[in-house]
């Protein structure tokens, strides 16, 4: 397995990261890891991203004729307004 080293990190990132890392039970090491596999999507998650978005795109093209698309924002402030 690869090893990766990060130099001149910022000292107050330094200290948050040892925070969130202590706050969740893992050494900074294994906090990194988990932040890169959160935030960095792999060949793998991109290539299922882009399937589901294909069948996204699918379904919202099936929509019954004359059925209109309201945006998801629309539909929330008029549920506020009620």
């Amino acid at each position: 397995m690869p090893t990766l080293y990060v130099e001149n990190v910022p000292r107050d990132l330094y200290e948050a990261l040892r925070d969130r890392a202590k706050a969740q039970r893992r050494s900074i090491s294994a906090e990194v890891l988990a932040l890169l596999e959160d935030n960095v999507p792999t060949k793998k998650e991109l290539k299922a991203r882009q399937r589901a978005s294909k069948k996204a795109q699918k379904i919202i093209i099936k929509r019954l004729p004359g059925e209109s698309y309201v945006p998801v924002v629309e539909m929330i402030r008029e549920d506020r307004e009620r």
